[in-house]
């Protein structure tokens, strides 16, 4: 036997269709006695309700908004492009996506956008999260209106948000150092000075990668004052290379944030045979070409649009009152090098981080 349907439900209790239909929508005026053997039948039955099919009968259309750091180029330029690709493809499914672009790390500003959000009655906030206790309250406070919210590459306290998808940080951040551990085999890791540069450690994606990094290699090798360089690519050039010109001991960096370019331009102006050893986030154009010419030894890929694709979902069970298991938004991260980069996508090129 197939799949049941409601025609076998009603069948099973012995009511018509409509009887069923209304007893599984909690629509009131049907005999107590009817209801029970209703729901006896769908329980004996294994009946599961096709929710998308109902809603599109009922012709439901959900209203979600995304919240995403602003971004002309890299990671987060990256992701808005995918997430217009979800938009367009999702309004078949009457899904209704809004994007709005807030400064990158700037808590006051999320607040005060997460706060319209809960003026507009969307079924559900999907965000990249800043640590900061208003954030966490305008967050809490969209849960009690029954919104929805899901947290996007960087995360919240768990209390503030349904469910988060993005790779898991820390994790990643473990990664990197394994890979800079390896690197400094054979006697240079008495010598080892290892720089971290970093968007902002106020950032929970930011401040998990580090931590995740300085417990495998603190041990092992000296980890100098993170940079932190809000992602800005001119920022970084300069500290970077104020921090080489400073310090020529330097043996590796590991840039767990943006500003790709910045990074880039401060390592061409160092000589091959003194480059550091370089770990950096997100696969892009930039990064490609950088490891290709040896200015970058490895890249962490988080991919962008399996997690758009993720937690659009997440936003769609969650609205429908269905549970969501917290595996199904865990990303695993790819480690690129020179040697087993994948080829470029033919969708829209990409752009530096």
């Amino acid at each position: 036997m197939g799949k049941p349907t409601l025609h076998d439900v009603a069948a099973a209790a012995g009511v018509s269709y409509a009887t069923a239909d209304r007893v599984l929508n909690n629509r009131g005026g049907v005999a107590k006695k009817s209801q029970d053997r209703v729901r006896a039948a769908i329980a004996d039955l294994g009946y599961q309700r096709d929710i998308t099919a109902a809603n599109l009968s009922r012709r439901r259309q959900y209203r979600f908004a995304v919240l995403m750091p602003a971004a002309q180029e890299g990671f987060f330029a990256t992701l808005h492009a995918d997430l217009e690709q979800e938009v367009a493809a999702r309004s078949q499914a009457r899904q209704q996506i809004t994007l709005t672009q807030v400064p990158p790390f700037d808590a006051a500003a999320l607040t005060c956008a997460l706060e319209a959000c809960a003026a507009e009655g969307y079924d559900g906030v999907c965000l990249v999260a800043v640590q900061d206790p208003s954030v966490d309250a305008a967050l809490t406070g969209l849960r009690a209106q029954g919104v929805a919210v899901v947290t996007l590459v960087a995360d919240s306290a768990a209390q503030a948000r349904d469910t988060y998808v993005g790779i898991d940080n820390r994790s990643a951040g473990r990664t990197a150092g394994d890979l800079m551990r390896l690197a400094h085999r054979g006697g240079a890791a008495a010598q080892g000075q290892i720089l971290p540069i970093t968007g902002s450690l106020n950032a929970r994606d930011h401040a998990d990668r580090y931590a995740g990094f300085c417990d495998v290699v603190s041990a092992d090798l000296r980890i100098l004052p993170p940079l932190e360089t809000g992602d800005d690519p001119d920022i970084l050039e300069q500290a970077l290379c104020r921090a080489l010109r400073a310090n020529p001991d330097i043996t590796g960096i590991y840039n767990l944030g943006a500003g790709i370019p910045g990074l880039i331009s401060a390592l061409a102006g160092t000589q091959q045979d003194d480059r550091p050893v370089v770990i950096s986030h997100e696969l892009c154009a930039a990064t490609r070409d950088a490891v290709a010419q040896g200015l970058i030894d490895a890249v962490i890929d988080q991919k962008p649009a399996q997690e758009i694709t993720a937690a659009l979902a997440a936003l769609v069970a969650l609205s429908d009152g269905q549970p969501v298991d917290p595996l199904a938004g865990q990303i695993t991260p790819a480690v690129h090098f020179k040697h087993n980069m994948p080829l470029q996508s033919a969708v829209g090129p990409e752009e530096g981080a």
